[in-house]
């Protein structure tokens, strides 16, 4: 039994009328005939009773046609899936990221994405640096968007370079710093910062040692979100070193100071493993993503 045989049958039964079903489609009335009594002695069941005004569905008849509907529609609805995955409107995207990334990229992204390919379901994780290079090795994850890995973790992962931020330092209207229109190394070397946890953010641990050389931070607290890490902030005791992405995400919560005497900039990007298959849909948010971070100016060196 073939899905032509179900099809050729429901136009019979539909139409009650051999000539009739084979014009609609446009097929050769002996054969189908011969295709739908094929099927009868499949199946070992008359489905229609045949008389010289036409046809009637027998009682098997009318079961059959109704179960040969389903089965027409599942396929016909399989179809239609399929050909919208690889068109990239159906599906599920498995996306990490690593804060802070999540507050500015990552949302208006999603937004432009959604516009395009409102079937696609995309499903974000909330990951340290090494949680997503392992789920990407993996399988786990599509793709990722984070911090430029150390060499040590970036085995087995593409990463594309999407945006190139400098760093501020956030503070409090009320401390020091804010005294001045920028702010040096050396005397943000002399402030206790407070800093995003070290296990779930060790990729900026090692760019803030980069940031301060030749001198060394000072961390006075490690908060385990964004929003604790505001707090410290806003208390008026400890100031933290941001990217544009956060100041362009938090905005007039905080008072922001260009850092200068460095070159450091916090490299922002795409994973992907290396031997992993992204989708027609992931492929479309990855355009998402760099459209998004090049409107933030992110090439800036």
């Amino acid at each position: 039994m073939e899905l032509r045989h179900l099809r050729y049958f429901v136009a019979v039964a539909e139409a009650l009328n051999f000539t009739k079903a084979a014009a609609h489609l446009r097929l050769a009335q002996p054969a189908l005939s011969r295709q739908v009594a094929d099927l009868e002695d499949e199946i070992g069941v008359d489905l229609l009773n045949r008389t010289s005004h036409g046809v009637r569905l027998t009682e098997e008849g009318k079961l059959f046609l109704a179960e040969a509907r389903v089965v027409l529609n599942l396929v016909d609805e399989s179809v239609a899936k399929v050909r919208a995955l690889a068109r990239g409107e159906f599906g599920v995207l498995q996306v990490g990221y690593v804060p802070p990334l999540e507050l500015h990229i990552l949302p208006r992204a999603l937004a432009r994405f959604h516009k395009t390919s409102p079937g696609v379901k995309v499903v974000l994780h909330d990951l340290g640096t090494d949680e997503v290079c392992q789920e990407l090795r993996g399988g786990t994850l599509h793709l990722a968007v984070m911090m430029e890995p150390s060499e040590e973790s970036i085995a087995g992962i593409e990463f594309e370079e999407v945006g190139r931020y400098p760093f501020f330092v956030a503070m409090s209207p009320r401390h020091p710093l804010a005294r001045m229109k920028a702010v040096p190394i050396e005397a943000l070397a002399k402030q206790p910062l407070v800093v995003l946890d070290r296990k779930r953010n060790s990729e900026f641990h090692r760019i803030l040692k980069r940031v301060f050389a030749p001198f060394r931070p000072n961390i006075g607290t490690e908060s385990d979100s964004i929003n604790s890490l505001i707090t410290e902030i806003c208390t008026g005791k400890r100031v933290a070193v941001v990217s544009q992405v956060f100041k362009q995400a938090i905005g007039g919560r905080l008072l922001y100071r260009r850092l200068v005497d460095t070159e450091a900039r916090m490299c922002v990007g795409i994973a992907r493993a290396k031997n992993g298959d992204v989708t027609p849909a992931g492929e479309k948010l990855l355009a998402a993503i760099r459209q998004t971070a090049s409107g933030f100016g992110g090439r800036a060196k």
